[in-house]
């Protein structure tokens, strides 16, 4: 189950790039970019892959944990909390955060 008011406004911001799809995942939703998953979405938690280099930075930022689905953290993945994407501004920044490290990557 996922907040299907979250994914829209996720779909909203990624939906016009190259390569776009939606897969659902994890019991959630994620948001794939030329193959490669940008963000997603896990009950009303908002899932970025940051990348390593901008992962210890982004765990300072507020509403921000590791994401952890198995007893082990995801290096280059963060949990944005609701407080930390409810302004639209701020659910792009980590979109756009998701989006930019996803297309550095080889399309697959």
């Amino acid at each position: 189950m996922f907040d299907e008011g979250l994914a829209q406004r996720v779909r909203e911001i990624l939906s016009e790039n190259l390569g776009y799809e939606e897969k659902e995942m994890f019991g959630g939703i994620g948001f794939l970019l030329q193959g490669h998953m940008a963000c997603g979405v896990i009950r009303e938690d908002l899932i970025v892959r940051v990348g390593e280099e901008n992962y210890t930075e982004a765990l300072l930022q507020p509403d921000v944990e590791l994401f952890d689905m198995t007893g082990r953290a995801m290096t280059g993945w963060v949990v944005v909390k609701e407080t930390g994407y409810r302004k639209d501004s701020n659910l792009r920044d980590w979109v756009d955060q998701g989006a930019s490290y996803s297309l550095t990557l080889p399309p697959k």
